[in-house]
């Protein structure tokens, strides 16, 4: 299993854990996921943490 499905699990698990029930838990859930996807993508490599914080015109170059 990848990284990222990994992080993104795991996040996701942890949404539920600290916060269940309502709107608020979904965009709870949905927001650590999202975060944890990220993080198993910057493990794996596939992302590099200068890729936010360069601007645009710099990736082009």
């Amino acid at each position: 299993m990848r990284m990222a499905v990994v992080g993104m699990i795991a996040g996701m698990a942890l949404g539920f854990a600290g916060y269940f029930g309502g709107f608020g838990a979904f965009l709870l859930v949905a927001a650590l996921g999202a975060v944890g996807f990220v993080v198993g993508r910057l493990i794996e490599g596939d992302l590099e943490l200068g890729d936010f914080f360069r601007p645009r015109d710099e990736r082009r170059r």
